[in-house]
């Protein structure tokens, strides 16, 4: 603006600022989401949700800074401003399909390869190029998160600037004013991603935010499209961006999952994002087996295979059942899937309470509560498997995040003789807090006093720090016997549990002293039970060495995160 022009009336002025602070606000806002997609993302892929999200917001704030002085290599901000929006919309709403992607195709290569060459069927090529682009694959998100962040960062500058020329001269106030949007709108952001679109399919998030980016250049370039070179040009882009929008919006979720199931050997059959975790079930067709074999992934982690879900899930109950005196109230922690529940059903209870944080993965497996649609051939064999045990009379089902459900049980003095505790793997921060001596002690408050409590306690051998941590952890918690004990699960691997008592006999003197077995089962003996407590010599030697998981400390999410990265690097070499 020319400095012989009139200056623009207040009214102009105001028109003019709720313009361009409304549209920092809504950048700011739509930027963080990006930010917490990719983290999101990156948790997925990557497995180490809280290393992935650190690393995002890292990146991205490095990269916005030198965003920031990148800026000043546009002359012209009006046209600068206006082709960033459409640039971020366009990476924003495509990145994460392109990851999925490029990830798909990385995975895929061994396999066409494989093909081409006429190998066996069970000769995978695996050699250092295709680990390598698997690897490298992985990281894209930080790639993304970089090329995101340097336009993100360039924002605030250049509106800084725009802000500047339209009322021709310098304002003192200009870069707290800036700031202070982008501080607004981002908070704003924070809350629609965690009230809404954490709970969405990644693909619509992407598509809902990058149509926030695309209005908010259409409504600049409306205003300012005087300043701003090729603003035809830019219309017709932001046009195509809406069709972009529509079609992601409409078959983005389709396409992701096409993607996404190229990294499960079997052939998926259902995958679903729940507002806690992804879900995926797979089968496979075995000439032993007289139906397919399916299996569940959580976040891309084996939950149980049909096949030898059995096995699993009788070291579980079995033993603590038989340790406890008697059997009327059971409570079991976890376990979704109902398979423990179909378990302890089998005996002479009364009542058994199951406490489980996923309303759609309960709706999955026959919890008839929401509106959560079910392919019915689906519901049907899931159903099978657990023998509807959610239905059943005996069964009552709490939706909640046990860790504050436990102690509402405890404020309602509830006691129960068997506890079962049946959680994934503590492979993420929110569920060391489930593995905790804080957790524990409100455990051994609702166990009767003749009672015994089973925890899955992940792999002794992979793991095996975090399998020891485990058993301390309960220990330090206020059970006078706590022992652990282990099987083989062809699907897993070696396997391990903890089991607890809080006064008379241990758990394997009580099951020594049963004569015989009150339930029968397919895998279960008092033999093969007793012989399961048995380890290697030297085995516990470390123990004094293991730290406790306390509340809040995060020991035992870091023992089993870095057991698996040494067994990860163990196995590329």
């Amino acid at each position: 603006m020319s400095s012989t022009q009139a200056s623009p009336s207040k009214t102009r002025l105001l028109g003019h600022d709720i313009l361009l602070i409304t549209v920092m606000a809504v950048l700011a806002g739509c930027g963080l989401i990006y930010e917490y997609l990719l983290s999101h993302y990156a948790g997925r892929v990557l497995g180490s949700v809280e290393s992935a999200i650190y690393a995002m917001i890292g990146t991205m704030i490095v990269a916005m800074g030198l965003g920031a002085f990148l800026a000043r290599w546009f002359k012209d901000a009006f046209t600068a401003f206006a082709w960033l929006e459409s640039i971020i919309a366009l990476v924003g709403m495509g990145c994460i399909l392109a990851i999925a992607g490029v990830i798909a195709v990385s995975y895929s290569l061994p396999h066409v390869f494989s093909s081409i060459f006429n190998l066996p069927p069970d000769v995978i090529l695996n050699g250092y190029v295709f680990q390598k682009l698997q690897e490298w694959s992985r990281f894209l998100p930080y790639v993304f998160g970089l090329i995101l962040g340097l336009f993100i960062g360039m924002e605030i500058p250049l509106i800084a600037r725009i802000r500047q020329h339209v009322y021709g001269r310098f304002l003192e106030n200009n870069a707290g004013t800036i700031y202070g949007a982008d501080y607004i709108g981002a908070g704003i952001g924070a809350a629609i991603w965690v009230s809404i679109m954490l709970s969405m399919p990644i693909m619509q998030a992407a598509a809902w935010t990058a149509l926030f980016n695309i209005i908010a250049g259409l409504a600049f370039l409306w205003r300012y499209h005087t300043h701003v070179r090729f603003a035809k040009v830019l219309l017709v882009c932001h046009l195509l961006l809406l069709a972009l929008f529509a079609f992601i919006l409409l078959f983005g979720s389709s396409w992701m999952n096409s993607l996404s199931n190229v990294l499960y050997k079997d052939k998926v059959i259902y995958s679903q994002a729940t507002k806690y975790q992804h879900v995926v079930l797979t089968e496979r067709l075995s000439k032993n087996q007289p139906e397919p074999i399916t299996d569940l992934y959580l976040n891309g982690r084996l939950q149980f295979s049909s096949i030898d879900e059995q096995i699993y899930h009788s070291m579980l109950v079995y033993p603590a059942m038989l340790a406890s005196n008697r059997h009327d109230k059971v409570l079991i922690i976890g376990g979704g899937d109902g398979l423990a529940l179909r378990d302890v059903l089998k005996w002479p209870v009364s009542d058994v309470t199951l406490i489980d944080l996923d309303a759609q993965l309960l709706n999955l497996f026959g919890h008839e509560d929401g509106n959560y649609d079910v392919p019915t051939h689906i519901n049907e064999r899931l159903l099978k498997l657990n023998n509807n045990a959610m239905q059943d009379p005996r069964a009552h089902i709490i939706v909640g995040d046990a860790f504050l459900e436990v102690e509402k049980l405890l404020d309602q003095s509830k006691q129960f003789d068997t506890i079962l505790i049946d959680l994934p793997d503590p492979n993420h921060p929110d569920l060391n807090k489930m593995y905790s001596d804080y957790f524990y002690n409100h455990v051994r408050q609702l166990l009767a006093p003749d009672g015994a409590m089973a925890v899955q306690s992940t792999s002794p051998y992979h793991a095996k720090k975090a399998f020891l941590s485990i058993a301390k952890t309960v220990k330090a918690a206020g059970f006078d016997y706590v022992e652990q004990y282990q099987q083989n699960i062809p699907s897993f691997g070696q396997w391990g549990w903890t089991i607890a008592t809080k006064m008379g006999q241990p758990a394997s003197g009580r099951i020594n002293d049963v004569t015989t077995m009150p339930v029968q089962s397919r895998w279960i003996s008092r033999k093969y039970l007793l012989a399961s407590f048995v380890f290697p010599s030297q085995y516990f030697e470390q123990v004094k060495s293991i730290e406790i998981n306390r509340l809040g400390s995060g020991q035992l999410y870091d023992y089993y995160r870095n057991a698996w990265q040494i067994e990860s690097e163990l196995y590329k070499n």
